[in-house]
């Protein structure tokens, strides 16, 4: 206790020193303050899906040669194998229980409308394969799982679907190696508070299910996993919902190459292990919680390669153990990372910290160290020195050091944080390895980006990396 206290006095005699001296300022410690994000970044989809039509002619269903006025007529005259072609308007709910059928929209294309009642189409049966139908109007309660499409049967392909007006968009329940792909779901957005919407995709105990090149918008969580493993998000789209994906007790699963737009959180990590969370990307998660990527309570995961943009906190990190966060771009957030609650043993290395407000934010008591064996992060503003050219400096950078801490204890100090006596405390920590107050340190800072913004900022005219300084005078 002595010796922090006395480490924290030699600081603050640093302070008063260099103040009084008025020494000009250095060089900012890593956190360049963020100018207004531009919010024209537009998010496109190109999926068939969309294009999906609904007609106004009375419905005609056949099978073979034989035509029939609804739809689950057809479906129980169809033997397995066979196909249900679907043509104009049908108003009513449907239970698919024979096997290895097809379902699947004609020429003129087919709507069928539950008529705010129950689910849709249920699918009760195996190997069942719903395309290019407009599914619409299902009833409101929850608890039911009111939903568009209700599967309880392996094997379920749906493809090429419009979901509209349902509590649900499309429900997995216990059934296995469902396939969900080029499906555009549009929630309740009159519904409010979003919480009392249904998720548009919600998995319940399915293993080895697929859902890709998907669009979901308005609804509460897009995709919500509840004890579901190995299941592979890919190419997904998701927009103004609570969470784009949420996982909840679901292990040993793949998000890859998602965009979460304007949601409450982008991607929600909860109470699970062995998820891969690779190439996504979260942008503009801004309500009160406002996370890009939420990690909590997560284990022995894999975060990597994603571009987290104008969020309140890029990455948030809760209770997570033994994880590798590498390689992610966090770029003009509030807080770039956002670390509690005794979030240990993470591999944290190769990230870009460009132009957040505050790159980091820990309210730790110890020092922890952000780094792999051989490679830390870039941090746009830190000092570097690179004398041997590996792209490494010789010198570390503290994102989170004794200014930090005490700007977080008494915000009043803030005004104070990029003051000459606050600017020597950094080089002192950065130079000094014997000065070591709590928070995070990069032992190997990077001297250059691994990420190209380019893309966020059409208006930019400045090189990619610019706003990193250098001190070629610093000591290691």
């Amino acid at each position: 206790m002595s010796s922090s206290r006395s480490e924290v006095g030699f600081l603050l005699a640093v302070c008063l020193v260099v103040a009084a001296a008025a020494v000009v300022p250095l060089v900012g410690a890593g956190s360049t303050p963020a100018t207004e994000t531009n919010a024209t970044v537009s998010v496109e989809t190109n999926f068939a899906a969309s294009n999906v039509t609904a007609p106004e002619s009375v419905g005609i269903a056949t099978v073979g040669s034989e035509r029939y006025d609804t739809v689950q007529a057809a479906v129980d005259a169809a033997d397995p194998g066979e196909t249900v072609v679907l043509n104009g308007r049908f108003s009513e709910r449907v239970n698919v229980s024979t096997a290895d059928v097809a379902v699947v929209a004609g020429e003129d294309g087919a709507v069928i409308d539950g008529g705010g009642e129950g689910r849709v189409l249920t699918i009760s049966s195996e190997n069942v394969t719903v395309s290019g139908l407009w599914i619409r109007g299902s009833g409101s309660d929850l608890n039911n799982e009111d939903a568009g499409v209700f599967v309880a049967g392996e094997g379920t392909r749906l493809e090429t679907l419009r979901v509209t007006d349902t509590a649900y968009g499309v429900w997995i329940d216990g059934a296995d190696e469902a396939v969900i792909e080029d499906v555009r779901i549009d929630g309740r957005e009159d519904v409010y508070p979003v919480t009392d919407r249904g998720n548009g995709i919600h998995l319940f105990e399915t293993t080895g299910t697929v859902i890709r090149d998907t669009e979901i918008t308005d609804v509460r969580d897009g995709i919500y996993f509840s004890w579901s493993t190995d299941v592979l998000a890919e190419n997904n789209t998701i927009r103004h919902t609570r969470y784009g994906v949420h996982y909840m007790y679901s292990d040993d699963n793949r998000l890859v190459n998602n965009v979460a737009a304007d949601n409450g959180v982008g991607y929600a990590l909860m109470v699970s292990e062995g998820l891969t969370v690779r190439n996504n990307t979260a942008l503009r998660s801004d309500d009160t919680s406002g996370h890009g990527i939420l990690a909590k309570d997560i284990e022995e995961s894999t975060i990597a390669g994603n571009h987290l943009v104008a969020n309140r906190d890029g990455l948030y990190i809760y209770n997570a153990q033994d994880n590798r966060i590498v390689d992610n771009l966090l770029y003009r957030n509030t807080a770039g990372v956002h670390s509690s609650a005794g979030s240990e043993s993470e591999v944290v290395a190769g990230n870009s910290f460009v132009r957040n407000d505050r790159a980091v934010q820990t309210p730790r008591s110890t020092l922890v160290k952000w780094n792999d064996t051989d490679r830390g992060n870039y941090w746009s503003g830190a000092r570097v020195v690179d004398r041997d050219g590996d792209g490494i400096s010789e010198i570390r950078h503290r994102p989170v050091g004794l200014v930090e801490n005490i700007v977080a204890e008494r915000p009043q100090a803030a005004v104070f944080a990029n003051s000459p006596a606050f600017e020597a405390v950094r080089l002192a920590e950065s130079s000094f390895p014997v000065i070591e107050a709590p928070g995070v340190v990069d032992h190997r800072p990077l001297t250059e980006p691994n990420h190209d913004w380019s893309a966020y900022e059409p208006d930019e005219t400045t090189e990619p990396d610019s706003g990193r300084e250098t001190n070629t005078e610093a000591t290691a």
